[in-house]
């Protein structure tokens, strides 16, 4: 028998989340918030010149249980009064204690665009990410080529950016397959979240043409300007700011 993963638990849980969500909604009136919220540009951000830092808000995850609490608005005006280009604000609410309410109290105290990081396994998830970020995670372990193409498709229609996860060189090929522009590497194994940054090394070359962040396992500027040194065009930095928002200047400073 398949042991499950944490991912495939995150992923479970989310499904029941996406049907409960769309028991409680009008569909298209969803579409209708989602085509009228106002986008800040997240690809752009990205391709500023230096390496970009997207500085994630989370209180706590599997791999380091509690991190610490704070108010999403306060802290997201920390990152960016740091420097940080992005936001990440995590939103599952079981194993990183998140909510959608910390992604609005953040992005709205802020200017710079804001991705929704959750586990997206239903299209209604992208729509509802849309009436409240600028960009939606897409992780490559939970969808074959087709889908995930599909799921690109629909975050473009409501004018969010998607940013597709990837961890190994088939999940490189799905994300390359599906039309992906903006491809993560997660250095940390979503199935036992082992970090490892030679994955981002490793997985780099495979990229070319598209806009590189390389996620996870990033908690010195050394480590920043390695994965700056393999092609990252951004990294995205959780924990290690969480605990000390003032690393985000400093790696915003790696040329």
């Amino acid at each position: 028998m398949t042991v499950p993963t944490i991912l495939d638990d995150l992923a479970t849980a989310a499904r029941k989340r996406a049907d409960e969500l769309r028991a409680s909604v009008d569909v298209e009136e969803l579409r209708e918030r989602a085509a009228s919220f106002g986008k800040r540009d997240f690809l752009a951000a990205l391709k500023k010149p230096g390496l970009s830092v997207i500085s994630e808000i989370k209180r706590a995850s599997p791999s380091a249980g509690f991190i610490r609490d704070m108010e999403p608005s306060e802290q997201g005006a920390l990152y960016e009064e740091r420097g940080a280009s992005c936001l990440s604000v995590l939103t599952e609410p079981d194993r990183f204690k998140g909510s959608l309410e910390d992604l609005d109290a953040a992005r709205g105290n802020t200017s710079i665009p804001v991705i929704r990081k959750d586990f997206t396994v239903d299209e209604i998830q992208v729509i509802e990410a849309a009436t409240r970020a600028d960009a939606v995670l897409l992780i490559a372990a939970l969808f074959d080529a087709d889908s995930l193409a599909r799921y690109i498709t629909l975050a473009e229609r409501v004018g969010l950016t998607a940013l597709v996860e990837i961890h190994d060189e088939r999940e490189a090929n799905l994300a390359l397959e599906a039309g992906a522009e903006v491809i993560g590497v997660n250095n940390r194994d979503l199935r036992d979240f082992t970090v490892d940054l030679g994955t981002f090394e490793k997985l780099a070359p495979m990229l070319e043409g598209a806009t590189l962040v390389a996620e996870s396992g990033v908690k010195t500027v050394e480590d920043a300007r390695r994965m700056r040194d393999a092609g990252a065009d951004a990294v995205l930095v959780g924990e290690a700011v969480m605990r000390e928002a003032g690393l985000v200047a400093e790696i915003s400073a790696v040329t």
